[in-house]
């Protein structure tokens, strides 16, 4: 069963991997992102915007047009899906491309946070507009960072490696960027204000290293540790690899060749 809920896509940065568009009740463009879903093969049920910037358009889609230059078509669009009766709306293409857009979305998502339920997803991040408090899953290993538009008040986080307690947030002053969830549900709550949080799809890169032994028993043990030793130094240079160490160790008759 399809959920009430919208995908929208922006004429931003168009998103490597479409999320599965089956799980959405309606699929919705604005007019300058149309020819993203065009180029793959993906018929929306409604366009809206301008028309400054679409291509022609299916005659089964329903397209509503926005003249009015006082407004974003971000801005029109979501008025027209509140109109229509949705209220959770996922929104791809708001990043990447002219910044001053982004930040224009971004202004928008702040506008309308009593009535929609916004969240934002291009191709290194999820991000949204957060409630009072938030608990957010699946986030262990990932860099979480927490943004104040401007100011953010008694901020308090559970599970971040850099915790804050009861501490504020100042745009221009003092953000929460490239922090990392420490477990997998993290909590964050604060009292007043406007906190973006952003979630890396990626998780952080171990910064450990990790030592791998083969173990060569017998007689030729270590002629035949030493034969793979130059040539796993072969593949490293070809593969540019960067190893710490590639040699061979005799432990009591055993050899053992590590990196």
């Amino acid at each position: 069963m399809k959920e009430k809920k919208v995908f929208l896509l922006l004429n931003g940065e168009a998103p490597t991997m479409l999320p599965n568009l089956s799980n959405y009740a309606i699929i919705c463009a604005t007019d300058g992102a149309y020819h993203h879903l065009e180029e793959n093969n993906i018929v929306p049920d409604l366009v809206c915007g301008d028309l400054d910037s679409s291509q022609k358009i299916p005659e089964e889609v329903e397209v509503i047009h926005t003249p009015n230059q006082d407004f974003t078509d971000f801005d029109k669009t979501l008025q027209i899906l509140l109109d229509k009766g949705f209220t959770e709306i996922d929104v791809f293409g708001a990043s990447g491309k002219e910044q001053d857009h982004f930040l224009g979305n971004l202004h928008t998502a702040i506008q309308w946070r009593d009535q929609l339920k916004l969240n934002f997803f291009d191709n290194h991040s999820r991000y949204f507009l957060a409630d009072k408090s938030t608990e957010i899953a699946n986030c262990k290993g990932k860099i979480i960072s927490l943004v104040p538009f401007p100011n953010v008040t008694n901020i308090f986080t559970e599970g971040l490696q850099y915790a804050l307690n009861k501490e504020d947030l100042t745009f221009g002053e003092r953000i929460g960027t490239r922090n990392k969830a420490l477990k997998n549900n993290i909590k964050i709550s604060f009292e007043s204000g406007n906190l973006f949080i952003f979630i890396n799809h990626k998780k952080e890169k171990m910064s450990n290293k990790i030592k791998l032994l083969w173990d060569f028993r017998g007689p030729d043990a270590k002629k035949t540790a030493e034969h793979h030793t130059i040539h796993l130094k072969e593949f490293a240079t070809i593969e540019n690899l960067t190893f710490y160490e590639i040699d061979i160790q005799e432990k009591t008759q055993c050899y053992f060749l590590h990196l």
